[in-house]
């Protein structure tokens, strides 16, 4: 952490940049009609031409577009840090090791599904805390359990290590992959209070909001698994809008679910849209996009509230999040032939 004082304004004029170069919407109806190679070449005409012209000599396709993506996410990302000082560069840093936790799931499920090394690699993106080193070795083993050998001395292991046990009962990796989420929202909310006004406060709403739909997200996708297993075991602490015995009950009933985030005054009053979109929701899928978008607009929401906050660069972060993978799931969906209908149904549209 930077010993400097805090700059969230000084950050937030340079988000503001970053955020307007984004796609739009239309952008991604454009690439939707487009094949592989022209989506590159879109790409770097816009704000990929550093990674489409330095990796374009040892990829293409599909891969390029990947290698491309994910690299350009980092390069942002570790831009953020470069800019901030004091606590907004702690509470930057902290929230990236988001995409360790992605990396670490993204490596199990390659190991559960026995997928090559090398296309694990392409869906990792490296702009959290763990070394280049360690994601390399990750990548080097053959089984979940030397994943957790590897992350030993890190923050994920003794979770992971307490829901091995767990994951051999069952066989599904849901309680892997919930130990990794609640390890990462616990660190952030650790020494964080429950300040009630200012920025630090939009701060913690932002993180509530998060974990929120999150567990609304783990639950219906546990209920719909058909696995055996209780969704209030992987009840993340942290939210509002849900205790245990709640989550439990309302997993089995979607119209309820829905109905109790709607009846909430924090997310009711503030997400029409989106509540809009997660009733019309007729898959899982669509259901997660909804909540994804609605997580989106709430951080909007936040960042115009108080905008000293640094909810506006989290809000950002999600936002390129979202441009990375509406633009992978384009790509993909080109390659397997699937119809532009299709396609937008895998995307988070606004």
């Amino acid at each position: 952490m930077s010993s400097s004082a805090s700059n969230p304004e000084y950050v937030n004029a340079r988000v503001r940049s970053r955020r307007n170069a984004l796609f739009s919407d239309e952008d991604y109806r454009k690439l939707i009609r487009m094949g592989p190679s022209e989506i590159a070449r879109f790409m770097e005409e816009h704000e990929y031409e550093e990674e489409i012209n330095r990796l374009g000599a040892r990829f293409s396709g599909v891969d390029l577009i990947e290698y491309s993506l994910n690299r350009n996410l980092a390069k942002h990302f570790d831009d953020l840090l470069e800019w901030a000082d004091g606590r907004v560069y702690d509470q930057i840093a902290r929230y990236l090791r988001k995409f360790d936790v992605w990396n670490v799931k993204t490596i199990i499920r390659g190991i559960y599904t026995d997928t090559p090394s090398e296309e694990i690699g392409t869906d990792l993106i490296r702009a959290g805390e763990l070394p280049d080193r360690t994601v390399d070795r990750l990548l080097e083993v053959e089984t979940i359990e030397d994943v957790i050998e590897v992350l030993e001395g890190t923050l994920f292991y003794e979770p992971l290590d307490s829901a091995y046990e767990h994951y051999e009962e069952t066989g599904a990796l849901v309680p892997l992959e919930n130990a990794l989420d609640r390890a990462f929202y616990e660190n952030l909310l650790g020494d964080l209070g429950r300040p009630t006004e200012g920025p630090e406060a939009m701060y913690v709403e932002f993180l509530q909001a998060e974990i929120d739909f999150r567990n609304a997200r783990n639950a219906l996708r546990l209920a719909r698994s058909g696995a055996d297993l209780d969704p209030a075991e992987f009840y993340i602490e942290g939210g509002v809008l849900f205790d245990r015995s709640e989550l439990s009950r309302l997993v089995s009933d979607y119209d309820a679910l829905v109905d109790h985030i709607a009846d909430d005054p924090r997310y009711g009053d503030r997400l029409d849209a989106a509540l809009a979109r997660l009733r019309e929701a007729d898959s899982l899928i669509a259901f997660e996009h909804a909540v994804d978008a609605a997580l989106l607009e709430y951080s909007d929401r936040l960042s115009s509230v108080y905008p000293v906050s640094v909810s506006a660069v989290f809000s950002y972060i999600l936002a390129k999040e979202r441009e990375v993978e509406n633009i992978r799931a384009i790509a993909r969906g080109r390659e397997v032939g699937l119809s532009e209908e299709e396609i937008e149904e895998e995307l988070v549209i606004l």
